[in-house]
């Protein structure tokens, strides 16, 4: 793959050269960067506008002409915030486009400043009051809202008590400032020598790359450089993480809740057996995770399987290279079990040019998905032509698919759906590609690339996120119980936690517990669990489209189009996924012993040169 890469960053183009059918098409957005220039200039009214309201937000008919004036706001703001975003990914060198974002950007705040204090005013009325204003049949189109914030109203504090939390923003976000400024400017890391005695430069941005190295050696020295320069500023990394806990605990004591678990799981309307039900399910599925550590220490033909080789590619892998004309058919075929509805809107998405395919001098690295209510949802990636290439266009398309049915079927107050819900369609789309590539593959090696391919995304997003959580509710349960979250604890649980996620074959080098300090996740409290559960329920709705047809597909279509019209669970269990019980995981992870029943067997086959 990294091959790959490398020889389509060697004949990089300017953008000028790049043909316009493989750049995304945004004039259906703004005609023009002077057409966008004028709705950059109607922010200042729309926050003077905003802020007119303050301290009149007192009734039906008051709260819902707010709400019509902000929704129409945010629309035009999104619309300029977005495109400026898009064209400053075109080309990152590019000083007109950076000044775009940046006005953007700041218009945005100060919109963002003048609003601020509607929801909090609304929530300061009384709360029968308040439960007779969100009864008022004038505020029927936002009937959804205005429950979510009565939701609320109990963890609401006083005018003054909320003012004083939003001024100790800044203080209680130090913390992750700290962690990132070691980790990403101060951190030293001593170069390596490779399988050749060749020394390489290791830095924070290139150690996963490194740990993905075919060279043993290599990877060797990289883990033992990188964590040796964690170790010596471990007692930092721990003061800046109890921050961060201290601060989440002492907000939600603040707020009423009864942890800091709970209030941020509340902000997303998930209750909290929702995650105790993911631990406890992949708790019981060990042994498969068990399974496949021994598969990879079988097929890298090492005595001993370090952590070191947790990223290493397989000796069984091959890597085939694809057309981006051939990409688009592989999708297509992939989400052809979709029906006539969802593909005919891929074509069109190729066809008119939501893509931006090509990497470019300057272009923003990655891939994404990002559009508005009232634009196409675009996609950036950098295509090279691997199966992870064509994979990534794959998972795109389904968060712009998901964009566009809830555009399509909600109003705009309703159209974004939330982070529970948003890897959802993304996976689906993935496992179709590799269920549809699997059905056609008999070459042992290829077929082995493909299963190791849906091993580890079970690896990677189901076993190694839940892994993270617990490690977060156990961290934020100790500093609850008064417990010191000092190094030694913090090691000691994260190494314990490797251990029983990767069973008695992984040796566990004493670098190992010095992991949780470069996980960034941490300072966002409570939101890695999400990947798990999305990528289990995933699992879960492209296996009942492929096995069950027409009404799995017809509920999942439904789903797509709710956006944000109900809470996650409820609109989950509308496309026949319910994560109130831990179903779904065990249903998940039954896939994961299935694939990797598969993956044992055709290792024996590349094993044995067949």
């Amino acid at each position: 793959m990294n091959q790959g890469v490398l020889k389509m960053a060697e004949v990089l183009k300017e953008r000028s050269e790049m043909a316009d059918e493989f750049k995304w098409d945004l004039t259906p957005m703004y005609a023009s960067d002077e057409e966008w220039e004028k709705d950059l200039a109607k922010l200042d009214e729309m926050a003077a506008a905003a802020a007119a309201y303050s301290g009149k937000l007192t009734d039906a008919k008051t709260i819902r002409e707010y709400f019509d004036m902000e929704t129409a706001s945010e629309r035009i703001v999104a619309n300029v915030v977005s495109y400026a975003m898009l064209r400053r990914c075109e080309d990152t060198r590019e000083a007109a486009a950076q000044s775009m974002y940046a006005r953007a950007y700041g218009k945005m705040v100060t919109l963002s400043a003048a609003a601020s204090f509607a929801e909090p005013e609304i929530l300061s009325l009384p709360e029968e009051q308040l439960k007779e204003i969100a009864a008022d049949p004038v505020l029927a189109d936002y009937a959804f809202r205005m429950e979510q914030l009565l939701k609320r109203k109990p963890h609401t504090l006083s005018t003054a008590e909320e003012k004083l939390l939003a001024s100790l923003g800044e203080a209680l976000g130090a913390s992750k400032e700290i962690a990132n400024n070691l980790e990403d400017a101060d951190l030293v890391f001593d170069p390596v020598k490779d399988g050749n005695g060749e020394e390489k430069e290791l830095s924070g941005s290139n150690y996963i790359l490194l740990q993905s190295s075919t060279d043993r050696v290599l990877r060797e020295n990289a883990f033992h450089s990188y964590y040796k320069s964690f170790k010596q500023h471990i007692n930092t990394f721990a003061a800046a993480y109890n921050g961060a806990v201290k601060g989440a605990t002492a907000t939600a004591q603040a707020r009423h809740y009864a942890s800091s678990r709970e209030m941020v799981m509340a902000g997303s309307n998930i209750p909290v057996p929702v995650y105790d039900n993911l631990i406890e399910a992949v708790r019981r599925h060990m042994p498969a995770m068990y399974r496949y550590v021994r598969l990879r220490k079988k097929l890298l033909q090492v005595p001993e399987l370090h952590y070191y080789d947790v990223y290493a590619p397989l000796s069984g892998e091959v890597e085939n290279h694809y057309t981006y004309e051939e990409a688009q058919k592989m999708v297509l075929d992939a989400v052809a079990p979709m029906g006539s509805t969802y593909t005919d809107v891929v074509k069109d998405a190729f066809k008119s040019r939501w893509i931006d395919v090509y990497p470019n001098k300057g272009k923003r690295g990655g891939a994404f998905s990002s559009g508005t209510y009232d634009s196409n949802p675009y996609i950036l990636t950098n295509f090279t032509g691997t199966l992870d290439s064509v994979s990534t266009i794959a998972h795109e398309m389904g968060h712009s698919m998901h964009t566009w049915f809830s555009k399509n079927n909600q109003p705009p107050q309703y159209a974004d759906y939330t982070l529970f819900v948003a890897e959802v369609a993304s996976t689906v789309n993935e496992n179709l590609l590799i269920e549809q590539l699997l059905s056609k593959e008999n070459d042992p090696k290829r077929r082995l690339a493909l299963l190791n391919q849906y091993l580890e995304g079970f690896k990677g997003t189901v076993y190694r996120q839940t892994m993270f959580a617990e490690f977060e509710k156990e961290a934020h349960a100790m500093a609850e119980r008064g417990e010191a979250l000092n190094p030694a604890a913090l090691n000691g649980l994260y190494k314990k936690l490797v251990a029983d996620y990767f069973g008695p074959d992984m040796v566990l080098d004493e670098e190992v517990q010095y992991e949780w300090a470069r996980i960034p996740h941490f300072y966002r409290p409570f939101y890695v669990y999400v990947y798990a559960t999305g990528y289990s329920t995933a699992v879960a709705l492209s296996e009942g489209i492929l096995k069950e047809g027409a009404p799995a597909v017809k509920r999942y279509l439904e789903f797509l189009s709710m956006g944000g019209s109900k809470v996650p669970l409820e609109e989950l269990a509308h496309a026949g996924v319910d994560l109130n019980t831990p179903e779904p995981i065990d249903r998940a992870l039954t896939k994961f012993e299935q694939v990797l029943d598969d993956a044992e067997r055709t290792a024996d086959l590349v094993l044995a040169g067949k």
